[in-house]
């Protein structure tokens, strides 16, 4: 990678950082989704790279916020999530030996997904889903970790639909992302799969990530939900819309 795109990795993850703290979501479904839509980096590396910056994100944001775990909703997303990841992972082995454009597609599709999903929230329900409805949208989820650490579409659409506070709701999701994200660099890692470049590449927009997350801990911005939504959908459509122009 030369200097340029360094840069353009680092700026990409201040802005996915951003999002990230904003929503609780969006950090590896914007990083992946641009770096694949703008060649900067293959699919794979990107993930990886995603992975590390997402841990790093979720300890700083969960220290700088005061975090009440409510263990009846995320016992079961967590175990169903890490279980998803290592399917997830399997399936990336087997669209990156097969076909290229096959992961460009899946990863276009999506975050493309998540940002109609967002946009065409649902009135929130009355009362809480089944604990069985949580166990399956954590596995899905962490299938969509294990390909791509982007866990987000399927929980963030499930969580937002809980009579649940924001608050609460963006704890669980950095706390899902964070475990996955650890398992996925776990597993990644003892394969072999954890190239060095991939490290130097983190190390360098780690210093990035820290201190946007670290400024808006001090300087919340108070922006309407409504525009934090349509500035993260627009991202995201423009990200998976290249990806999946690219692909087809």
């Amino acid at each position: 990678m030369t200097p340029l795109d360094y840069a353009q990795m680092a700026m990409l993850a201040a802005v996915a950082s951003f999002c990230q703290n904003l929503t609780g979501f969006a950090f590896a479904l914007i990083f992946v989704g641009a770096a694949g839509a703008l060649s900067l980096l293959p699919i794979q590396d990107a993930a990886n790279i995603a992975s590390v910056l997402s841990a790093v994100n979720g300890f700083i944001y969960l220290r700088s916020h005061p975090f009440e775990p409510r263990w009846e909703l995320l016992r079961p997303l967590l175990a169903s999530g890490v279980a998803g990841v290592g399917l997830g992972l399997v399936l990336l082995a087997w669209l990156s030996g097969n076909t290229l454009h096959g992961l460009r597609l899946v990863l276009g599709v999506s975050v493309v997904a998540c940002a109609v999903l967002l946009l065409a929230r649902s009135v929130p329900r009355a009362t809480p889903s089944s604990p069985r409805v949580l166990w399956g949208v954590g596995l899905v989820s962490g299938v969509l970790g294990g390909l791509f650490s982007t866990a987000g579409p399927p929980i963030v659409y499930h969580l937002y639909r809980q009579p649940l506070p924001p608050s609460l709701i963006r704890q669980c999701l950095v706390a899902l992302f964070l475990a996955c994200a650890l398992v996925r660099l776990a597993a990644v890692g003892i394969a072999g799969a954890l190239p060095w470049h991939t490290l130097t590449s983190a190390a360098v927009a780690l210093p990035v990530v820290t201190a946007v997350t670290w400024w808006q801990a001090r300087h919340p911005p108070d922006w309407p939900p409504a525009l934090v939504r349509w500035i993260v959908c627009t991202l995201l459509l423009a990200a998976g819309g290249s990806l999946l122009a690219s692909a087809l």
